[in-house]
């Protein structure tokens, strides 16, 4: 059965004018029930991830900062949110969903969490509308509980994974895959397992056959028992963020191609939203739909 992660504290306001979409996490759901992909009983309301599995993925001194409020100002501002309580449980509420979710997908095959994919968020601090690291997280509660050993984490968001390549790099137990348009923040880059960096306007069948490569060779050298999936869909052409040239059917075929490499190997995969900033608020929830119903095809 089908398992997503989902709270109502998804979408926390913003000021107005906040080019962040908060709305989409109120939509998407409602879409997919509204078409008939899923249904209420295929939600679960996650739990707020616990503190002693935070410190052990971030600094002890920057999440009690962050729980304290007492971030500094530049701190803040490289957020990209104003900080507040119900922020931080925001984070912690995600973080904890995507725990979860994880669990879900060795049960199941596949889980997912309508929020996630904040993988611009370090060890000591945070970035880019990411202050907790859901990917991180929850691969690090996994191999904690011996649960899975080796984690690929396919980052397709059109931003590096800058927070997560620095997290794990000294650790070859996951291995970090990011493709992302090479002109755009981070820009100041940090070192994954692998990076795949493209030029602006690169469009469906570039991209498309770059994954296919990057993923071959991955699975020549690195034998992961669990795969972590950040499919933002800033990657479209229609991205106010991205400067990438991708359709929405190109977006489709990306995913398709991660689902069913996961389904043909065996591997449980977690699959986060990451992050989506185009004009038309019905072209994100179009894009992040298609998971969905790719999900419900081939694993259900």
């Amino acid at each position: 059965m089908l398992k997503i992660a989902w709270s109502s504290e998804y979408a926390h306001p913003l000021p107005p004018g906040h080019r962040f979409p908060m709305e989409k996490y109120e939509l998407l759901p409602q879409q997919l029930m509204y078409e008939g992909t899923v249904s209420e009983r295929n939600f679960f309301a996650p739990d707020a991830i616990d503190e002693s599995l935070i410190v052990q993925v971030h600094d002890a001194q920057y999440w009690e900062k962050l729980k304290n409020l007492a971030l500094s100002r530049s701190e803040e501002r490289a957020t990209g949110f104003p900080l507040s309580k119900e922020l931080v449980n925001r984070e912690t509420i995600i973080a904890g969903g995507s725990v979860r979710a994880a669990l879900f997908a060795l049960e199941y095959g596949i889980s997912l969490n309508i929020a996630g994919g904040t993988h611009h968020a370090f060890t000591d601090r945070g970035e880019g509308f990411c202050l907790l690291n859901d990917i991180a997280l929850a691969s690090r509660y996994l191999q904690n509980e011996g649960l899975a050993k080796n984690i690929l984490v396919i980052d397709l968001d059109v931003h590096q994974g800058n927070g997560t390549a620095q997290i794990f790099k000294d650790d070859p137990s996951v291995f970090t895959f990011s493709i992302h348009t090479a002109k755009n923040y981070p820009h100041r880059k940090e070192k994954s397992d692998m990076d795949i960096e493209l030029p602006d306007g690169t469009g469906d069948e570039e991209y498309l056959t770059q994954l296919d490569l990057a993923l071959e060779n991955i699975l020549k050298k690195f034998h992961p028992d669990f795969i972590m999936y950040q499919c933002g869909v800033d990657v479209l052409e229609t991205d106010k963020l991205g400067r990438l040239g991708m359709s929405i059917e190109g977006v489709k075929m990306r995913d398709k191609k991660v689902l069913n490499l996961a389904k043909e190997l065996k591997l449980p995969i977690m699959c986060s939203m990451g992050g989506g900033y185009s004009e038309k608020i019905s072209h994100i929830i179009e894009a992040h739909a298609q998971v969905y119903r790719l999900t419900q095809d081939i694993f259900f």
